[in-house]
């Protein structure tokens, strides 16, 4: 399958209503495993809280999804994807699903999870694949059963559902870019992409041009994705300056901005939303319902997490969840009520 040509992603998205929505994570879970596999996975509170983010005006989704649940149970994993579709469908909400991400921690292990560190940042979250298996790969020391393995993830996930209407995008790598000289992604990235193409879905494929990745990154996604995606959890000045960059250098081609929102950097709902919508650009905010990842929580506190961690500060079930002064990201408290009404109130507005 080649690369969708400007006229059919021109197409595709003049056929869409201007998107808004979030990344999603029911509160009930602390990272993608615990959200997907057979044990924990919680529809009724995914069903609630999608219902919340409805009510705001959001049309969308953007979920991760991880290897780890594929390779135990991928009849299961499949038919708990399908009925999350199903759910939020009913939210009338398109899902962008994400296939592989390099945030957070880099040792994922399937089975039960790590309860939360108390007042951490994502403390839980792991990546897809394992930084251990993602430089074995970039090496060429990688077992040929764990290749195929992660072959047959990406092309089974997107070959069951290559036409699915309620899936609006694939975003094949979450900010998959070194942060260091011994930090390597490249190799898997462009297999990745190899692997997808082998696959004709009838939705575009993307991966993020930023995010810490650097030229190479860039020039592997620019130059295959069908839609251009980025973050950006800067002041709306930068925001704009970053989206027109995009226009001039991906002319024609739509761009979504697949993360932003802190609201510590100048990165709001009123001051990033009306750049969005002038600028005909869709958009995903991180975090929904303060929850087990606690992103409402700053990124500075994951520089506390080892320490935390031996002092065995756990937030255990039942516990009340700490809460910052400032939230970072996130949007309502477990019981549906919002952070900041006067926010919640001015969402609803301009997404109307």
């Amino acid at each position: 399958m080649k690369r969708w040509t400007v006229e059919q992603a021109k197409q595709w998205y003049q056929q869409l209503p201007w998107l808004v929505g979030c990344n999603f994570i029911p509160s009930t879970a602390i990272n993608q495993l615990e959200m997907w596999q057979a044990e924990t996975y919680d529809p009724v509170t995914i069903d609630r809280e999608l219902g919340w983010a409805e009510n705001i005006g959001f049309n969308t989704v953007r979920v991760f999804l991880h290897d780890l649940v594929w390779r135990d149970d991928a009849t299961g994993f499949a038919k708990r994807i399908d009925d999350f579709l199903g759910i939020a469908d009913r939210h009338d909400m398109k899902v962008m699903l994400v296939l592989f991400d390099y945030c957070h921690r880099p040792d994922p292990v399937s089975g039960q999870q790590p309860l939360p560190v108390r007042g951490v940042h994502n403390s839980g979250w792991k990546q897809s694949p394992s930084r251990v298996l993602v430089r074995q790969f970039h090496e060429g020391t990688v077992a040929e059963t764990e290749k195929i393995r992660l072959r047959d993830y990406v092309t089974g996930v997107l070959a069951r559902f290559a036409d699915d209407e309620r899936i609006l995008l694939w975003d094949l790598y979450n900010e998959p870019g070194p942060t260091g000289p011994d930090d390597k992604r490249i190799e898997l990235l462009a297999t990745t992409w190899q692997w997808a193409r082998t696959v004709r879905v009838t939705q575009p494929l993307t991966s993020c041009l930023d995010g810490g990745g650097g030229e190479e990154v860039q020039a592997i996604n620019a130059g295959e994705s069908d839609v251009i995606t980025f973050h950006n959890y800067r002041d709306a000045q930068t925001l704009e300056q970053v989206i027109r960059q995009f226009v001039e250098l991906y002319p024609e081609r739509p761009i979504i901005c697949t993360e932003y929102m802190s609201r510590c950097t100048g990165s709001t709902f009123q001051n990033c939303l009306p750049v969005f919508k002038k600028l005909g650009v869709g958009c995903y905010n991180w975090g929904l319902v303060v929850g087990k990842t606690q992103t409402h929580f700053d990124w500075t506190t994951i520089a506390k997490l080892p320490e935390l961690q031996a002092q065995g500060a756990l937030l255990k079930p039942g516990d009340p969840i700490p809460e910052p002064e400032l939230w970072f990201h996130e949007i309502f408290r477990p019981d549906g009520a919002p952070y900041n009404s006067a926010e919640t109130a001015f969402i609803r507005s301009i997404t109307k």
